[in-house]
């Protein structure tokens, strides 16, 4: 899983210029992303990664064509959205939670 260390890469996918956000990933996750992505704003670019052999599963690079787009950013300075408008924390972007609340909101 991918990490959240504040590096900003950037390439092409076709002819396009990307933002890379997650490279290797699964389909769920793949799918999680795409779809949070979509929903606050930007436009998704997604690629299937090669196989190494014939049985391994298929694993998807996720980028978007915003080039100073870094979801260290969004996700730390709470720029983000959920699909029901709370805002993303680093648990519910790496899929651990789907409580949008930070712990320290959960005695309040």
């Amino acid at each position: 899983m991918a990490s959240l260390d504040g590096k900003h890469s950037f390439g092409s996918i076709g002819e396009t210029r990307v933002t890379f956000v997650e490279k290797g990933v699964d389909e769920a996750r793949k799918d999680f992303l795409k779809q949070l992505l979509e929903h606050n704003g930007f436009e998704v670019v997604l690629e299937e990664e090669k196989k190494k052999a014939e049985e391994d599963p298929q694993l998807y690079t996720v980028a978007v064509t915003d080039m100073v787009f870094n979801p260290t950013i969004w996700i730390f300075e709470r720029k983000m959205k959920t699909l029901d408008g709370h805002k993303v924390t680093q648990d519910y972007w790496f899929q651990r939670t789907t409580d949008t609340k930070p712990q320290y909101w959960k005695n309040s």
